[in-house]
């Protein structure tokens, strides 16, 4: 067994499980070093994490949210803060602009002009968002602002494994991956079960490769 899991856990598992990583041994060192201390160290934990770490961060690949939208996908996306095209119009394609709209006075952060929306918007594996989060997270880590004041350190592969870590241990997912109760545990992510056939698939797949 690998120390600190209770199952043999290898890089060359987790190329096959993350096929479109260049830099595998980077996460897996990451992985040995950030997983047990979550006791996230058990096939269903492991495969439950990395699943819904796949799903948010398009296969480990991307590390900050984009939020690149057409008029038409902020209607749909975030109808709430666009109700028609006309009102959307004018943040077409204007990434920051569009974060600073739809995550102004929430999660810790100030009014649309403080730009703390685009400054916190989703980073890391699991996408951590909002002034409040960077925050509880960076005392975790750090005991000071150290993630506050610089967040694109979250899209290091290091800090962006470790603070989803965090954010799975904060919601208490290891017990919803120990019954492999994967409806609660997305919408634990995310408020919804948005993408889960594509959680349950990933899911599948490393419960597959880790088995050998």
């Amino acid at each position: 067994m690998t120390e600190g899991f209770d199952f043999e856990f290898t890089q060359d598992q987790l190329q096959k499980i993350l096929p479109k990583v260049k830099n595998a041994n980077d996460w897996y060192k990451a992985m040995l070093d950030a997983l047990p201390q979550y006791e996230i160290n058990t096939v269903e934990r492991v495969s439950a994490f990395i699943a819904q770490c796949a799903h948010e961060s398009g296969g480990f690949t991307i590390l900050q949210e984009n939020l690149n939208y057409s008029a038409k996908g902020l209607v749909g996306t975030f109808h709430k803060y666009f109700s028609d095209e006309g009102v959307a119009k004018p943040y077409e394609r204007q990434p920051e602009k569009i974060a600073n709209r739809v995550y102004a006075n929430r999660m810790g952060n100030g009014d649309e002009h403080s730009g703390e929306g685009w400054k916190y918007r989703g980073r890391g594996l699991i996408q951590l968002t909002g002034k409040d989060n960077y925050k509880r997270f960076s005392h975790a880590a750090f005991d000071d602002n150290t993630i506050l004041d610089n967040p694109d350190l979250l899209t290091d592969p290091y800090y962006a494994l470790h603070s989803a870590c965090w954010f799975w241990n904060d919601k208490m997912l290891n017990d919803y991956a120990d019954t492999q109760d994967l409806v609660t545990m997305t919408k634990k992510i995310n408020g919804g079960t948005i993408g889960l056939d594509d959680r349950i698939h990933h899911y599948n797949h490393v419960v597959e490769v880790l088995h050998g």
